[in-house]
C-alpha cells in the first residue's frame, strides 16, 4: 500500500510555438491562457492546468502516432463542449460516442499535434 491520495492533476507539455499553442487553447478549446515564466505559458479550464513550455526543436507529438494522448479529461456537458470546439475548428479524431465502458467521449489533436480525450460519464 502507498501512501499519499492523488489530489489533483496537471499536465506539463512541450510545445513548438508557445503563442500557436496558446491561440488554440485559447480560441479552440476555451481555455484561459496566462504567462507563467519565460517560456512558459499555462492553459486552465475548470479544474484543468496545463503548464506548457516552448520546445522548438523536440520530437512533434504528431510523429508519436497513437502515443500522443496526454490527457483524459471529464466534461460536465460534453454535447454543448463537443458542439463548440467541433464549430471552433477543432480537429476532431473521435467523433463523439457512447463507448461500452459508460462514457460518452470525443478526442481533438491540438495545433501541437497532441491528442486530447474529453468525457462524460453516460
Amino acid at each position: 500500500m502507498f501512501p499519499g491520495t492523488v489530489t489533483s492533476a496537471r499536465f506539463v507539455i512541450g510545445v513548438p510555438d508557445l503563442e500557436v499553442s496558446a491561440a488554440f487553447y485559447r480560441e479552440v478549446l476555451g481555455f484561459e491562457v496566462a504567462d507563467m515564466a519565460p517560456g512558459w505559458k499555462t492553459y486552465r479550464r475548470g479544474g484543468c492546468l496545463i503548464m506548457a513550455g516552448a520546445e522548438p526543436d523536440a520530437l512533434r507529438p504528431s510523429q508519436l502516432g497513437d502515443h500522443s494522448y496526454f490527457a483524459y479529461m471529464l466534461v460536465d456537458d460534453i454535447d454543448a463542449y463537443f458542439e463548440a470546439v467541433r464549430a471552433a475548428g477543432a480537429r476532431i479524431r473521435k467523433a463523439l460516442r457512447a463507448e461500452p465502458w459508460g462514457m460518452r467521449e470525443f478526442a481533438v489533436e491540438t495545433v501541437d499535434g497532441h491528442r486530447i480525450m474529453f468525457a462524460q460519464p453516460v
